[in-house]
């Protein structure tokens, strides 16, 4: 590979590998890169592609040399997917990466389309580490980092109780920081986490998706609308709707067994268990269908796609609710 800009810190490094299955990280890593790049050229040209859509001799043609001497970004996900002929033709580029084009792959890891990974590690590719966060532990350096990343100040509790109250996902952690940092002055204790995600039952984003698979309309609307009020970002209502509907499918589709036994199948505590066993009574599996659509409609509505999150979330909320009692019909 050149020597050009070839820094592990340098974001227009040739090539940028990311490596792991966190999609948050996964996606920070490809941003990082084309604010970089957008930093030096205005008119970078990005393209963003699949595994699919990189076919053999598509790569040749995206960084051929340009009249213009263009800026350019080039962005591969799922490379581990990458069909036999591809990868062979992004093994000959890493010899001699193009001038003023940056090469960004995204990789799963693992052993799938581990020669590539190798291949692309030995040319000396600079490397995004994007883990799954799997630990508690982890989740909370991971508030910490982001709060210290907005140049916020929170206690050691705060951060705590925004793991318990959100969960695992890092995309509704890193939403939920960016929400208080921009509301609250000052340091952010668990008073405060408490007043936005704990403190009221109506205020909790889980409330609301709670509600819903059981049925209960009217209350999980009025719990929507209570919690937009006080500043629940719409993103962490769609992805709790999500969960919820997603922990009623997994468990209709389980074997039978005690809540222990389940917890671990399933990835869920035991006390998760009971409480979605008492849920799911009057689930199909056509109803989890009609939810799931119903939710990935108002993901896609509150992020962006359409003009008001608050009634992409009312449609979303009536529909889960209409799929706990009908079965989605």
């Amino acid at each position: 590979m050149a020597t050009r800009r070839n820094s592990t810190d340098d974001p227009l490094a040739p090539v940028t590998l990311a490596v792991g299955q966190e999609d948050l990280l996964l996606d920070r890593a490809v941003q990082h890169v084309v604010a970089a790049a957008r930093a030096s050229d205005a008119d970078t040209d990005v393209r963003d592609l699949t595994s699919d859509q990189l076919q053999p001799g598509t790569l040749a043609e995206l960084t051929s040399p340009s009249l213009f001497a263009e800026r350019k970004v080039v962005i591969v996900r799922n490379a581990q997917d990458l069909s036999a002929d591809t990868v062979k033709d992004v093994k000959a580029y890493l010899t001699a990466p193009a001038e003023e084009i940056t090469l960004v792959l995204l990789h799963a890891g693992g052993a799938k389309g581990k020669g590539l990974l190798d291949a692309v590690r030995k040319a000396g590719a600079r490397e995004v580490a994007c883990p799954k966060t799997t630990k508690p532990a982890e989740r909370l350096t991971f508030v910490r980092s982001e709060f210290r990343t907005l140049g916020r100040s929170a206690t050691a509790e705060a951060c705590q109780a925004l793991v318990d109250s959100i969960g695992s996902d890092l995309r509704e952690l890193a939403s939920a920081v960016s929400q208080l940092a921009a509301d609250v002055e000052g340091t952010i204790d668990e008073a405060v986490v408490g007043r936005y995600y704990t403190g009221r039952a109506e205020a909790s984003s889980f409330t609301v998706a709670d509600r819903a698979v059981e049925g209960r309309a009217a209350e999980a609307l009025e719990a929507l609308r209570w919690s937009l009020s006080t500043g629940v970002a719409p993103v962490l209502i769609t992805s709790a709707l999500a969960q919820g509907v997603r922990a009623i499918g997994k468990l209709s589709s389980a074997r039978g067994g005690r809540p222990a036994d389940l917890a671990r199948e399933l990835g869920m505590p035991p006390w998760k268990i009971d409480r979605v066993r008492q849920q799911m009574r009057g689930w199909t599996p056509d109803g989890v269908s009609a939810a799931l659509r119903a939710v990935a409609v108002a993901d896609a509505g509150v992020k962006g796609g359409g003009d008001d999150p608050e009634y992409a979330l009312e449609k979303a909320v009536v529909a889960i609710a209409r799929a706990a009692r009908s079965g989605g019909r």
